[in-house]
């Protein structure tokens, strides 16, 4: 049984940009994010075990946003997906948004995204030819 597990609109504070400014002065990130996995055995013996620790995904999500600095949202969403598909063997795939609403700009605009997912079959090495 195929589930999905969403963690929305998380709201962290990281320095993460191309200007000189956004690195110094930093800005909010927001982030939203969806795992699938087998939640069979989990619905069955309504074990944590048996699924993924949502707590521990947050904590992931957070140390990457605020400790680490990238120059492309772009860059930031791989390397917090490859980090969740790290922690956690169970999770067949992360499809991550964010959100960048304080972007340099000169215009009026809600916010920048970056939509983007890798299941677990993508890191893995392509052989052949």
């Amino acid at each position: 049984m195929t589930g999905r597990i969403t963690l929305s609109n998380m709201v962290f504070y990281g320095y993460h940009g191309d200007l000189p400014e956004e690195n110094t002065l930093g800005q909010r990130f927001t982030i939203d994010l969806v795992l699938t996995l087998d939640i069979a055995q989990a619905a069955a013996t309504d074990t944590l075990t048996h699924t993924v620790d949502y707590t521990r995904v947050y904590a992931i999500c957070r140390e990457t946003v605020e400790k680490d600095r990238f120059k492309l949202i772009e860059a930031l969403a791989g390397h917090v997906i490859d980090r969740v598909l790290d922690a956690c063997p169970i999770v067949e795939q992360v499809s991550i948004s964010i959100k960048k609403p304080s972007v340099p700009i000169a215009g009026i605009l809600d916010h920048v995204a970056v939509e983007t997912s890798k299941s677990r079959a993508d890191r893995l090495p392509r052989t052949g030819r």
